[in-house]
């Protein structure tokens, strides 16, 4: 079992950054895929950023490459978020996820089915 506990979306202009966190509890946190999502009212959950449990290798959508910073603190129980230059389309609920069953130590899914545990959100809004 693991819990997932998202912090530190808030109200941003255009241009400004966050960095969101993911305290996780459980001991299979360090052999467990990562990922974050997101969500706008009355449209389906996209990819942001996942993050291996080996290596770490990161993975990023299109829109967000060269922004935003997917990273882990396994010492810690901790995913984090780095979110740069922000822009108004970036406006969701961000969710971490946890995937727990993953095959390849060195690949983390960017299909939300793929991940068996998710947090309860946190609103980021970007004003223009």
């Amino acid at each position: 079992q693991v819990q997932l506990d998202e912090s530190g979306g808030g109200l941003v202009q255009a241009g400004g950054s966050l960095r969101l966190s993911c305290a996780a509890s459980g001991r299979t946190f360090r052999t467990s895929a990562l990922g974050w999502f997101r969500q706008v009212p009355g449209k389906e959950c996209t990819f942001v950023a996942a993050i291996s449990w080996s290596g770490p290798n990161t993975f990023y959508a299109g829109s967000v490459r060269g922004r935003f910073t997917i990273s882990r603190d396994n010492t810690k129980n901790t995913l984090y978020l780095q979110m740069n230059s922000l822009k108004p389309e970036d406006t969701a609920v961000y969710y971490c996820a946890a995937d727990l069953f993953t095959l390849n130590s060195r690949n983390a899914s960017t299909r939300d089915y793929d991940y068996e545990y998710w947090g309860q959100g946190t609103q980021v809004t970007v004003s223009s």
